[in-house]
């Protein structure tokens, strides 16, 4: 993996060491609102569809328009490099994306109600994108090198910790409460609040070099060439295509073919899986701090998929569905953490946002991907051959992944 040089100018760029950030702690509510969007679609939304009987294809298309976005949000991250103050940008993520979840509770959760879901579900994660890229930049100009790290640590455990919230407190309001639109007000009210933190942020210093859109767009294009033109850089490219450790099952859909009831499957599939995840991204990073990130993050997936394939073969009972989805959230968790240290060693430090947005589009499209691998697999040929391709198309890519390792290595040394 190729770790980024700082350019010229580079270093004015960074914040001074009195505005750095000392509690890298404040990163968990920071991206608490993208979990929680991603969430609030994926586990209780998703649910809710499947209760009313909308086919696991359309759910899962659903929860793929989620993700897709995601895949071309470097479009727009050169604005939030670039353009006014971070922390507004921020407010405005976090401001719609409550508004969406608060306007989803209100729509009424049948196939009637798709196109309308759909819409605030895209809108929603555009939203979502600015909440990241603002978060993104606060961490690339305000936290020290000996902190990353555990910023970086911080932020997954607010990714998917606030995943759980959007999914299992969302959905135990939903079950419980006797009016859907209180979950969203909720969620909603959380989502603001999360916005409070940015107070304790400091203030981003721009540069004369920072606030020129076309320059940054130069820039990164530079940045992407010098990683691509590399052998490592290449595999690197490579690695965040591959279908692996992408969490991509959507387990509220098929929890009645284990008679899991609502309020298990919003504590499996929400909150507790949110916090198996944390604890996952905090292992994983342990790990990828001892061994090779990219060999580290495929067996993290390699984990998933086999959480997925052993599933398969046991009971169809409650308790064996909280304990293999929560089996796959802890691998999962890892494998994001792996990825995310994959990436760490591909990107620059100059125009965070957009860096940071280029790489996750990438590895957004795998996830989409396998989303809807997942609901066909589901559809055509059941839940069992679906639960089999989270662990055969890993292992497929992997061992393409591999021959190309040694493809490459041969032509170098040739």
């Amino acid at each position: 993996m190729i770790h980024g040089e700082a350019g010229p100018g580079e270093l004015d760029d960074l914040a001074a060491p009195h505005d750095q950030i000392k509690w890298p702690v404040v990163f968990l509510p920071l991206f608490a609102p993208f979990g929680i969007s991603s969430g609030y679609v994926s586990v209780t939304l998703a649910f809710q569809l499947g209760h009313a009987g909308v086919p696991t294809a359309v759910v899962t298309g659903l929860i793929a328009l989620s993700v897709w976005p995601q895949t071309w949000k470097m479009l727009w991250a050169p604005v939030v490099d670039t353009v006014g103050n971070p922390k507004l940008w921020y407010g405005l993520g976090a401001g719609i994306v409550a508004l969406t979840i608060l306007l989803m509770s209100l729509l009424p959760a049948t196939a009637r109600g798709i196109p309308a879901l759909g819409s605030l579900v895209v809108l929603g994660t555009l939203a979502s994108t600015l909440v990241a890229m603002a978060s993104e930049v606060f961490m690339g100009h305000g936290v020290p090198p000996e902190m990353r790290g555990r910023a970086s640590g911080w932020a997954q455990a607010g990714n998917l910790g606030g995943a759980g919230i959007g999914g299992g407190l969302g959905l135990a309001l939903v079950e419980n409460v006797s009016r859907p639109w209180v979950s969203g007000l909720v969620l909603a009210l959380i989502c603001m609040g999360c916005w409070a933190t940015v107070l304790a942020v400091p203030k981003v210093r721009r540069t004369s070099e920072t606030l020129h859109y076309w320059n940054s767009l130069k820039g990164v294009l530079r940045d992407v060439w010098s990683v691509a033109r590399s052998r490592a850089g290449f595999l690197a490219l490579v690695v965040m295509l591959l279908p692996t450790g992408s969490g991509a099952v959507a387990w509220s859909a098929i929890a009645g073919e284990w008679r899991a009831s609502g309020n298990l499957v919003a504590l499996v599939s929400g909150l507790l899986s949110g916090l198996a995840s944390a604890v996952g991204a905090m292992i994983g990073g342990y790990i990828c701090d001892r061994i090779d990130a990219t060999r580290a993050y495929l067996l993290f997936g390699l984990a998933a998929g086999l959480a997925a394939t052993i599933m398969a073969w046991a009971p169809r009972a409650p308790e064996m569905f909280a304990v293999f989805v929560l089996a796959y959230a802890l691998a999962t968790g890892a494998a994001y953490a792996g990825y995310s240290a994959v990436v760490l060693q591909a990107i620059g430090k100059r125009s965070v946002a957009t860096n940071f947005s280029l790489m996750a589009a990438l590895s957004n499209i795998p996830i989409a991907a396998m989303t809807e691998f997942d609901g066909w697999m589901h559809d055509r040929f059941g839940t069992v051959a679906m639960l089999y391709g989270e662990l055969a198309l890993p292992v497929f890519s992997i061992v393409g992944f591999a021959l190309l390792v040694m493809a490459t290595r041969r032509r170098a040394r040739g």
